[in-house]
This record gives C-alpha cells, structure tokens and sequence, in this order.
C-alpha cells in the first residue's frame, strides 16, 4: 500500500509562551515544516524565523529535509514571528511614539550640557508580574544548613564550561536572560526588535570591568541558541566568561509561598575563590531569584511589549552607568543596589588641592 514506508513523527514549537504540536514525515523540508506551522499559529511561513534546528553548522534554507537534520522525535523548536493582523497593529501603535532614545542616550553619557533640557521618556516599566514580596524570609533561608548542603552537592557535581577564561582582578556580573536582555513572549516581525535596547553597548562598557555570566532558569540548549541569536556569543567587543542553566540552581521552600527554585551565586563562588559577594553583582528581573544572597542582587525592570517600549527604555544605558560607578568600591556588601538609581559615586580630592592645603 502506497506510503505505507513513511515514517511520520510529531515536533513541538515553542512560540509566544505557548507549546504546539506540529506532525511532520520523512519527506517534510524546512518549508512544508513552516506550513504546518502556519496551521496551528496563524505565523506566515516568510514570518517565520525556527531556532533549534542546524544543517552542517548553520540555519538550514527551505529546500532541507528534516531527515537530513536528524532531528529526534518530540523535538522542542522556537519560533519567532508575528501574524500579519499583529503587525497591523504594532505599527499603528509605535507610529505614535516619540523616537527620543538618541537624545536620552547623549543625556545620559553626558553628552549633552546641562541647560539642553531633555523631555524625560514615560514612566518606567511596571514591576514584573507575580514576583514575590520575600524581604521577611531572606535572612531565614539565606543561611539553611540543607541549602547550603544544596549549594556544595552543586559545587560539586555542576559542570562549567568557559567560553573564555577569567581575567585576573575583573569583578563579576552575573545576568538573566528573558525580561533581562530580551523581550522572550512578544510577538514581532524580526527577532531584533525584542532584543532590549542598548544590549551591546551596556555588555561592551561592562566588559572593561566584570567577567560576565550568563545565568537563566532554562535548558542550556536554549539558553546557548537564545544567546547566539542576540549575537553575544561572537560580538568583537566584548567576550562571555560561561553560562549556567536550570540544573545549577536549587528549590529552597518560603514559609508564605512553598517551594521555588533560587540562583544561589555559592555555586558560582565555591568553584572559583576569586569572586565572592564583595566583588559579585546579579541582575534578575525576579527578586526571588537571588534570595540566597540579597546583597548581590539588583532586581531590573522587566522588558516587556517590546513593540511599545523599544522606543523608550534605558535601562541597561542607566546600569551601565551604575556598574562603571561602583567598580572601584572595594566591598558590594556595602551596598544598597535596591536603591541603585540614587547611587552618587564619591568624589576624589583633587590631589594638588590636597598639596596646597599642606
């Protein structure tokens, strides 16, 4: 009986926050993949851009046979895109927004002189969603003898690779991924335009004095993919010291809110005695995340609805500052980085000041 031989299997695509099931066989190429992924998303195949999937090193085009990629049954992809009514709708809406983040950038740099006022942008992001209030439980849990027994048994067993070896004296800056570097739930035409504004600049002027870390509660599959696409795994300006996943991190249990899982930086600390919590700061759009060590953490404002906030937000443009600022402090513990925003760095005594005075 005629395509009694064809094997057929299911895919799984991750888009816009939600898992479809997408049933392929063995004579699918990239584009028929694409339709079918049309069906159940409503994403035109030339909207579409598919993560997670390589032939001899790179993005396979349209004309590739699954089979030739091997790609397992069940297989998770992500996909970017937007339907066609959604972009309709970006458009009308960002059409509308002031483009003023050249202007806001030179005021920030000082680029601009004092008396050139610059219109401040929108008020900031909403906080993110469903983020706890955990301040009561911190000093409880930050010091559990069974989560601290957690953090060694991943001292231990976690395996880290270097994508580039640590430079001698470099403070360390660890970073979330989604919300943090890049909008991972809204829809858009192209991947770039969930990418959070001034990325590349804030990673290159933080380069100069911290390592950095990548750290985000996910596979290092996607993680790695996630990463590439942003382009930070190969910009010229700046290098990535190592990425951690979901595996490095450890559940704790809260009296208000049960068991959540947590980046513990001791994991990091225990493997390399040059950081520790005097020279190590984490940004986390979810302040659960570092409860284990509350000092070093700065909770960022979410990046979210990118289509609406690519136009206006400065965040990593405003840290960037921050992070120059505080790179000669000696202690982080010292720190307040909830009130980051008011931080003024201390001013040095002009040295032939000093010599008149004596």
């Amino acid at each position: 009986m005629a395509g009694e031989d064809i094997h057929k299997s299911c895919l799984v695509v991750k888009w816009s926050g939600n898992e479809y099931s997408v049933n392929v066989d063995d004579s699918f190429t990239v584009l028929d993949l694409k339709k079918e992924i049309k069906n159940v998303t409503g994403v035109l195949p030339e909207r579409q851009k598919i993560m997670g999937m390589k032939f001899k090193g790179k993005p396979p085009d349209d004309t590739v046979l699954l089979t030739d990629m091997k790609l397992k049954p069940n297989t998770k992809l992500m996909m970017m895109g937007t339907r066609e009514e959604e972009l309709v709708d970006i458009k009308k809406r960002t059409e509308k927004l002031p483009l003023q983040v050249g202007r806001i950038f030179l005021r920030i740099l000082g680029k601009l002189p004092r008396q050139d006022k610059v219109k401040e942008p929108p008020p900031d992001l909403p906080e993110v969603i469903n983020d706890f209030d955990i301040e009561e439980d911190e000093i409880a849990i930050e010091n559990r003898e069974e989560y601290l027994a957690k953090i060694e048994r991943r001292v231990k067993d976690y395996k880290i690779e270097f994508m580039n070896e640590p430079r001698p004296g470099k403070k360390l800056l660890v970073l979330d991924i989604d919300y943090t570097l890049f909008d991972h739930r809204s829809v858009a035409e192209q991947f770039n335009e969930l990418i959070r504004p001034f990325l590349h600049e804030f990673l290159q002027s933080a380069y100069e004095h911290y390592d950095i870390v990548i750290w985000s509660a996910t596979s290092m599959k996607w993680i790695e993919v996630k990463m590439k696409e942003l382009g930070c795994t190969s910009n010229p300006n700046y290098k990535l010291c190592f990425m951690l996943d979901s595996s490095a991190m450890i559940s704790v249990h809260t009296p208000k809110y049960g068991v959540i899982e947590v980046k513990p930086l001791g994991v990091i600390w225990g493997k390399y005695k040059q950081w520790n919590a005097s020279n190590t700061i984490m940004f986390d759009d979810i302040r659960r995340n570092f409860i284990m060590n509350p000092k070093t953490g700065l909770r960022i404002r979410a990046f979210r609805e990118a289509h609406m906030n690519r136009h206006k937000d400065t965040e990593l443009l405003k840290l960037s500052k921050y992070l120059k600022d505080i790179s000669n402090v000696e202690d982080f513990t010292e720190l307040n980085h909830k009130y980051w925003e008011r931080y003024r760095p201390k001013r040095k005594h002009d040295k032939t000041e000093s010599d008149d005075a004596v």
